[in-house]
């Protein structure tokens, strides 16, 4: 048995693993692309609305923010399948493999930044209550443990030494 076949418990070599987990990557990115692009697209909108020219000078920034972050997220996201473009023939799959994983947890982190402070912009606008804070911290700890805190507590607690 190889080290690749320890290391990812199957009997492929480093290509077909690299093929394996680009495939598995491209269909994890695909539901986050979707997500954060219909975000952005709908931030973008906001601006043009008359509601937007009455918003407080702070909610504006938040806005501001919000769209930045949704441009940045947008950005990592859509990265993975640039760089496979740019690099596919080059027999550099497994070293692209790992770069788009990065860009894609990258990406998902300013999702939920993005996510974050569209919440507190629209519950602020929507609400105007001093609870506003808490229910964005609320979400916000919902997504770590969704997006971060189970996954790496499963890996931890499933992975084999």
């Amino acid at each position: 048995m190889d080290g690749a076949s320890r290391r990812g418990g199957r009997d492929e070599s480093e290509d077909e693993r690299a093929d394996r987990m680009w495939q598995e990557l491209i269909q994890e990115v695909r539901v986050a692309q979707t997500g954060v692009q219909i975000l952005f697209g709908f931030l973008l909108t906001v601006v043009f609305t008359p509601k937007y020219a009455q918003l407080a000078h702070t909610d504006q920034v938040i806005y501001v923010v919000t769209v930045v972050l949704g441009a940045a997220a947008t950005g990592a996201l859509i990265g993975p399948v640039s760089l496979h473009r740019v690099v596919a023939g080059r027999r550099v799959k497994p070293r692209a493999v790992r770069l788009a994983s990065r860009m894609t947890f990258v990406g998902l982190l300013l999702l939920l930044l993005t996510m974050t402070t569209s919440l507190l912009l629209i519950l602020r606008v929507a609400t105007h209550s001093d609870c506003v804070p808490y229910l964005v911290a609320a979400v916000v700890i919902w997504y770590a443990l969704c997006w971060y805190v189970l996954p790496l507590w499963a890996r931890r607690r499933h992975t084999s030494r």
